[in-house]
């Protein structure tokens, strides 16, 4: 991407946003809903948006802090609303469609905190590389009229690191975020202790060896990691593999397997029939 083009797309994400006049964004605190929260404040004023997250067994306990502190460093309002995932029949059974059903409840309850604090506009941050992938959820949000100007502006994720990276914001090389519910095969039910293992378990792992991106797949009692294939090694030296090995294996896990694939977003996608 030439330095041209990315001021092109730059303005043109500013185009779309400053007919908004009032917004609220629904903020995870990942890579691309902080630079659109960003441009919000920058464009329309920190008086005129407000930042939405949640808090949910879905949603690591780091990721919720993160979204908190980039909020208050950013200037924005921000409310945190509860969301009980689990409550949900749709989202427990783990059906492939289960995106759709926790994203559609998940901006309900958050276009309900957004219009009481008189926001009618709603934002998310989704980017123009989400549109080839399997993701449910991009149709709930279409079905509620939640406006993504990053994928209408045709912003890949790539660009959305490098604006992130020309702004200053921290999360320019932040690793992609997924909720917990995407380390579950489909079909084996959500359950608290099944999410908060595999919280656990990559916590294990990170505080072993400093990874990037990184996912441990809930084949229980299989634990199934991925890291980038760089990392394959590392993680696979004597010392450290024996770490983590006893680490996961007392969480509960009786097998501990290293994916010689290396990291795929949405990997659990892959025995999937997308086609019909």
């Amino acid at each position: 991407m030439t330095s041209e083009s990315r001021r092109e797309k730059a303005d043109r994400l500013r185009r779309l946003i400053r007919p908004l006049e009032r917004a609220a964004v629904a903020f995870s605190g990942g890579v691309d809903s902080t630079l659109l929260l960003a441009v919000c404040l920058e464009v329309l004023g920190s008086e005129n948006v407000l930042a939405l997250s949640m808090t949910s067994p879905l949603v690591p306990e780091a990721e919720r802090a993160r979204a908190v502190e980039l909020a208050a460093r950013l200037g924005a309002d921000h409310c945190v609303v509860p969301f009980q995932a689990l409550e949900l029949p749709e989202v427990v059974s783990n059906a492939p469609e289960r995106c759709y059903h926790c994203k559609k409840a998940l901006f309900s309850s958050l276009f309900e905190v957004g219009k009481d604090h008189g926001y009618e506009v709603f934002l998310r941050g989704a980017n123009a590389d989400d549109a080839g992938d399997f993701r449910p959820g991009m149709k709930a949000g279409a079905e509620l009229g939640v406006r993504a100007p990053l994928l209408e502006a045709g912003i890949t994720k790539d660009e959305v690191r490098a604006f992130s990276r020309d702004l200053g914001l921290p999360t320019w090389d932040l690793p992609s975020m997924a909720c917990l519910a995407s380390r579950i095969p489909y079909g084996t039910p959500l359950t608290a202790e099944a999410l908060q293992r595999v919280e656990a378990a990559e916590r294990a792992v990170r505080d072993r060896l400093d990874l990037g991106q990184l996912r441990v797949r809930d084949h229980f009692p299989i634990a199934r990691i991925e890291v980038p294939s760089h990392d394959i090694e590392c993680l696979s030296r004597q010392g450290v593999r024996g770490d983590v090995v006893e680490a996961l294996q007392a969480l509960g896990y009786q097998y501990v397997t290293l994916d010689l694939q290396g990291f795929r977003s949405g990997s659990l996608n892959e025995g999937l029939d997308l086609k019909g």
